[in-house]
């Protein structure tokens, strides 16, 4: 019968890159994986897939592309969170803001695993951004969680993970991360 495989070696291994590529029947010199890109939007669920995708770079020694998006908002709203914030932080307010925190959260969770990326903020709706983004900077994987995946609301069009499985011009890694 052969040894026990702990299944999580995998992930808790220095040879990560390596056994990625014999799982696949590749020798480590076969994973193209070179630029990897998240997406996050800072909560629980988005900044496991960023973990997944910091462990990948990591071991395949790639460079991380870390990505959120967002819709701008109105100026009216961007007034009144000024006018209830207190004074000292009324000026970080701005239309990409909350953006900027999501990234920013999604680079503490990458370096867990010693991994600095490359902040990316982008305006516009997440799954068409990070098609975008994947396209413009020559990404060879994308990693995405598949909230919005399970339930009926996965036959509707409009889910990131839906969206970028089939629109993406790379690789697409979609953790489980909800349900």
């Amino acid at each position: 019968m052969g040894t026990k495989r702990n299944p999580f070696q995998m992930w808790t291994s220095d040879r990560l890159g390596v056994d990625f590529a014999e799982r696949r029947g590749l020798s480590s010199d076969d994973v193209s994986y070179r630029r990897i890109l998240v997406g996050t939007d800072g909560s629980p669920p988005s900044l496991k897939s960023v973990r997944e995708a910091a462990m990948l770079a990591k071991a395949m020694d790639a460079e991380l592309l870390v990505m959120t998006a967002y819709e701008p908002v109105d100026q009216a709203t961007l007034e009144r969170w000024k006018d209830e914030a207190p004074a000292e932080f009324s000026w970080r307010f701005s239309p990409s803001s909350g953006a900027e925190e999501a990234v920013e959260k999604g680079l503490e969770a990458a370096r867990e695993f010693g991994v600095e990326g490359k902040p990316i903020v982008e305006q516009g709706e997440a799954g068409e951004a990070l098609i975008r983004v994947a396209e413009r900077d020559g990404v060879d994987l994308m990693v995405v969680g598949n909230r919005g995946m399970a339930g009926p609301t996965r036959f509707l069009l409009g889910s990131v993970p839906n969206k970028v499985s089939h629109a993406a011009p790379c690789d697409v890694l979609i953790v489980h991360t909800v349900g």
